[in-house]
């Protein structure tokens, strides 16, 4: 990276998807089951370098990707020529209301400065009838899977626990990020002219296990996938939450 140290500028924006495996593909799924993409005008807010936008330009009509970090972008329009790309935050999106029939948001309102005005952007720019469609980390989960900061050192990794601490000790951890509760991230979007569709907490993939060890990463995966069907999903990596415009 040019304008940041990268160490600094994943603390900030976390790192984006660089590649696409098993996991991605998995929630490329589910985003395909609870957004019709086909003919589809669909907003990508916080694209990192486009790895999700190539997936979706496979079967939307129109496709636009959006993000922050210019260095990002440059990665994105070669990686996904057929999209469009531009640059802006979250809190500002620079389009009219009333644009797109799909937003996506995946991993990306954890990092904005103004989540709640992030959150009123992504509904602003849906048409009534679409559907918005976020990840986001969930505060049950027992790893702050975006590295903490010790003594004004930023440590990148999965830290475990931090996450069940009080506000006040574990914002003075991990101040770059936050991870949502379901009551917080549903109060986001309070008052919006919305209704969920869908809500849930999903486990990783364990894509990086299962390259090194196949056997246990595969194992990992059926149990906790199971668990996703039982009241221990609450204890999962992420928030998949699916906001539909009245």
């Amino acid at each position: 990276m040019t304008s940041k140290h990268t160490d600094e500028l994943a603390a900030e924006r976390g790192v984006p998807s660089l590649v696409w495996r098993a996991g991605q593909e998995r929630r490329f799924g589910m985003i395909r089951k609870w957004a019709n993409l086909g003919g589809a005008s669909v907003l990508v807010d916080g694209c990192g370098i486009g790895t999700y936008v190539k997936a979706i330009r496979r079967v939307a009509e129109f496709v636009v990707g959006l993000d922050i970090e210019s260095e990002y972008l440059s990665q994105a329009r070669v990686n996904a020529p057929k999209a469009i790309f531009c640059q802006g935050a979250g809190e500002r999106l620079p389009f009219a209301s009333n644009s797109f029939d799909v937003v996506l948001s995946h991993e990306v309102i954890e990092h904005v400065v103004d989540d709640r005005l992030t959150a009123s952007e992504m509904i602003r720019v849906l048409r009534p009838g679409g559907r918005a469609v976020i990840f986001c980390p969930n505060r049950l989960y027992p790893f702050e899977t975006h590295g903490h900061y010790w003594r004004g050192k930023y440590h990148f990794g999965n830290t475990p626990l931090i996450n069940y601490l009080p506000d006040a000790l574990r914002n003075r951890l991990a101040p770059h990020v936050r991870a949502y509760t379901s009551r917080r991230l549903l109060s986001l979007f309070q008052g919006l002219p919305v209704q969920v569709v869908h809500h849930t907490q999903i486990y990783p993939g364990f894509d990086n296990i299962v390259y090194r060890r196949p056997v246990l990463g595969r194992w990992l995966r059926r149990i906790t996938y199971a668990l996703e069907r039982t009241p221990l999903r609450v204890f999962g990596i992420s928030h998949f939450l699916v906001l539909e415009k009245k």
